[in-house]
């Protein structure tokens, strides 16, 4: 290591500086950091600055935008890391940092771990539970905030609600948002300003900071008090990708203090042009009503009236119609079939009718006194009076012969 000069001389600020610079660049050319990542801070040119700190310490660290471009995952506050690089001096500030080469993960970090631990913990007892957060009124005359009263979220609040809507009433409790204590105040405001019903929604938040920063608005009491608050909690804690419990635990997360005032005040122009939308949306309604009424009522004169029983009864004529012309034929099918059977059962009858068998030369016989007929000669005796019945007509005989051999 390069020493002091041993005159007893003095040096300048950037003799001092280079002499320091030159020493530690020479010792720590080429040295591995293990560390919780801390503060990370990405910058518009595209360099990584950020911490790396322990329970003792803390140590500056920037990888610049060439080596950040390789990285394969982006590091973030709680992480636990090992930073390859070497320590150099910025001159012009006056301090050491870490230029890092190459960052790998290492594990999770002691802080990451403890609200982790925590999380699980308030979540097992339904602190976070959706069906316990509660609605934020639609137009509250009056909201309190829980904030430093010196710090940015505030005057981004105060700002948002005096561009949207001046005529809301702001309540400040004033509460340090980070460092020792800061928890226990924050969550004694919370309290107060339900006990004194000091707003119809209270917000909760500050501006952006590292996760150690946070922290108080992830402390148990915090949770507890946003959790018991009768009044609706907005949590505005930090920027949009800062998460913390009193997040989860809030009626609502908004992602910063500005969007928290937004959501709790509704500019007018806003309002009114919501107000024209429901007019327009109504009269669009009724006039749809209307019409379709009208038609409704066109549909009942007299002329559509007739058309309609027409249409209603067709069908029924035509139902009728046909079994009408069915049944006739039916009918005319049944009076055919019986009159064939009877011209049948004439032909038969007629072809077996005694006067049919007279025409072709046979006649009956029958004796005159007892008119029964004679079959067999034995049956009568000369002397007997006889009736002959011819095809046309009869005669009159006497037997004079009985032959009753077989023809």
């Amino acid at each position: 290591m390069i020493g002091l000069n041993a005159k007893n001389e003095s040096y300048s600020v950037t003799a001092i500086t280079a002499l320091i610079r030159r020493s530690l660049e020479s010792e720590y050319a080429n040295i591995q950091v293990e560390g919780e990542v801390s503060n990370v801070r990405p910058s518009s040119t595209g360099h990584l600055y950020f911490t790396l700190k322990d329970e003792n310490a803390a140590l500056s660290a920037v990888m610049f935008r060439s080596r950040f471009a390789r990285l394969d995952f982006a590091p973030e506050d709680g992480q636990l890391v090992i930073a390859s690089g070497s320590i150099s001096v910025y001159e012009k500030r006056g301090v050491y940092q870490l230029v890092c080469e190459r960052i790998e993960k290492a594990g999770i970090g002691g802080i990451l771990l403890m609200l982790e631990e925590r999380k699980k913990r308030l979540a097992a007892e339904g602190l976070f539970a959706e069906e316990l957060k509660k609605p934020l009124p639609l137009f509250p005359a009056r909201v309190a905030v829980v904030t430093s009263p010196t710090g940015a979220a505030i005057r981004d609040i105060l700002n948002v609600t005096r561009r949207r809507n001046a005529g809301i009433d702001i309540v400040i409790l004033p509460a340090p948002v980070q460092g020792d204590g800061a928890a226990e105040i924050i969550a004694r405001q919370i309290d107060r300003a339900n006990e004194l019903n000091l707003g119809e929604v209270l917000i909760v938040g500050r501006g952006g900071g590292s996760l150690e920063d946070l922290l108080p608005f992830s402390e148990e009491c915090v949770v507890r008090a946003i959790r018991r608050s009768r009044i609706p909690v907005i949590s505005a804690v930090g920027h949009e990708v800062d998460v913390t419990l009193s997040d989860l635990a809030a009626d609502v997360r908004a992602p910063t203090p500005s969007a928290a005032a937004e959501i709790v005040c509704a500019s007018r122009t806003e309002l009114l042009e919501r107000v024209g939308q429901t007019r327009r949306s109504m009269e669009s309604a009724i006039s749809g009503r209307i019409e379709r009424v009208r038609l409704l009522l066109n549909g009942f004169s007299a002329r559509n009236l007739e058309r309609n029983f027409r249409i209603l009864v067709q069908p029924f004529l035509l139902r009728l119609d046909d079994a009408k012309e069915g049944l006739l034929r039916a009918m005319t099918d049944i009076t055919a079939a019986a009159r064939h059977r009877l011209e049948l059962a004439a032909q038969a009858l007629d072809s077996r009718s005694p006067y049919k068998i007279l025409s072709r030369g046979y006649s009956l016989v029958t004796d005159s006194e007892t008119n029964r007929l004679i079959t067999d000669a034995k049956n009568s005796a000369p002397g007997k009076h006889i009736s002959i019945r011819l095809a046309k007509g009869s005669l009159g005989a006497a037997v004079t012969e009985v032959h009753d051999e077989e023809l």
